[in-house]
């Protein structure tokens, strides 16, 4: 239940400061109150201005490098990234080694192969070729129960029983890429769904069921570390040491695997394979905009009204206050900040990392809103 104002003041932790608000936005003076809900407006109105060009460019076709025409005695491949890793998939479930199926698929393909991240790491592979990318679907589904189960338990005594009851039908839409049958080859949605289980399943008291849940989307997409820097962060301004020195462990574990995984890429790379662009596109917030819009409900709604309502899940966050909702908050935030900054408009799916945790903030945006709009009319 979130601390009611005022109670452990005395050792003055940043974090311990912010839970002892409780609900933060009726803390906010009527000026601060009237600025945040012009921002939100601002914010909110540039959206619709910033979404159409990212999505746009996301849509615009590729420059095809001159390799990738087919020989013509030779078929077609099946182009996108789910092709390329289901025939991954196949030829490692046929007994191939990992890095040589993943190399001359990539090569054959013409994907980059250099640096080593273009390659995606081994374990969502090796997990295929031992179940299926039928039986990762299946985990993935039980894996969106869990978060269910997680969030329900998680929102006790912090929101009311019908944000609580939204919280939980915003959940279930929001997992429910799982029932994709393509779903086990997605690597960030399994990344996201543990993810989501991480933030739900944190209590300070037992937290290394949410550590398991975070090396486990680790495992398979690097792109994860954010969330886990962010909880070692928080787990140190809390002198929390021992939860720290966990964490430290476990991004030690990571780094680990990843040299090891960059060594093996090098060691496959050949003459003449391709150099990923980079990713440094300066994209701005218009892709994670966009993205959000594809890879949720929103895309059946016209863009001026699915921008504006993809920046609501975020304020809402914020607005439960506690650690959950500041962990989120900054979560969330900082995860669009790294895909406005880096990544390409084809990238928009890292976007996924985010679901389907932050579409719950739904169902906290409406409370925010009166919040503010009380805290900006009061007369004192």
């Amino acid at each position: 239940m979130t601390p009611a104002p005022g109670r452990r003041m005395a050792g003055a932790l940043p974090i311990a400061r912010w839970e002892a608000l409780g609900r933060p936005l009726p803390h906010l003076s009527r000026s601060l109150a009237a600025l945040v809900l012009a921002l939100l407006a601002a914010t909110m109105a540039w959206s619709v201005i910033a979404s159409g060009p990212a999505d746009r460019a996301q849509r615009a076709p590729r420059p095809v490098v001159a390799a990738t025409v087919a020989k013509p005695d030779k078929p077609p491949r099946a182009r996108g990234d789910l092709a390329l890793y289901s025939r991954i998939a196949a030829r490692v479930s046929a007994g191939e080694d990992y890095y040589s199926a993943a190399m001359d698929e990539q090569r054959r393909s013409n994907y980059p192969t250099s640096p080593f991240v273009a390659v995606r790491q081994p374990s969502l592979a090796w997990l295929q070729a031992a179940i299926g990318a039928g039986g990762v679907r299946l985990i993935e589904m039980g894996l969106a129960l869990a978060c269910l189960a997680a969030l329900w338990w998680r929102l006790r005594g912090v929101v009311t029983l019908p944000e609580r009851l939204a919280a939980l039908v915003l959940l279930g839409f929001g997992g429910a890429a799982v029932r994709v049958p393509l779903a086990g080859l997605i690597h960030e949605l399994w990344a996201g769904l543990w993810l989501t289980l991480a933030l739900l399943v944190y209590r300070e008291d037992r937290w290394w069921p949410a550590l398991v849940a975070a090396a486990m989307a680790l495992a398979v997409r690097e792109l994860a570390l954010p969330f886990v820097l962010l909880w070692l962060a928080f787990a140190l301004a809390a002198r929390r040491w021992r939860e720290a020195a966990a964490i430290t462990a476990l991004i030690a574990v990571f780094a680990g695997g990843m040299a090891l995984h960059g060594v093996a890429v090098e060691a496959g790379r050949l003459p003449g394979d391709l150099v990923s662009q980079g990713w440094d596109a300066f994209a701005g917030y218009g892709l994670p905009l966009m993205a959000l819009r594809r890879l949720t409900g929103l895309a059946y709604l016209p863009i001026p009204l699915a921008a504006p309502l993809a920046v609501l899940p975020l304020l809402g966050w914020i607005a439960i206050g506690g650690r959950l909702g500041l962990f989120a908050g900054l979560w969330f935030a900082g995860l669009f900040t790294m895909i406005a900054l880096f990544a390409r408009p084809e990238n928009f799916y890292w976007a996924q990392l985010a679901l389907p945790a932050y579409g719950i903030g739904f169902a906290f945006a409406p409370r925010a809103l009166i919040e503010l709009w009380r805290g900006a009319a009061r007369q004192t």
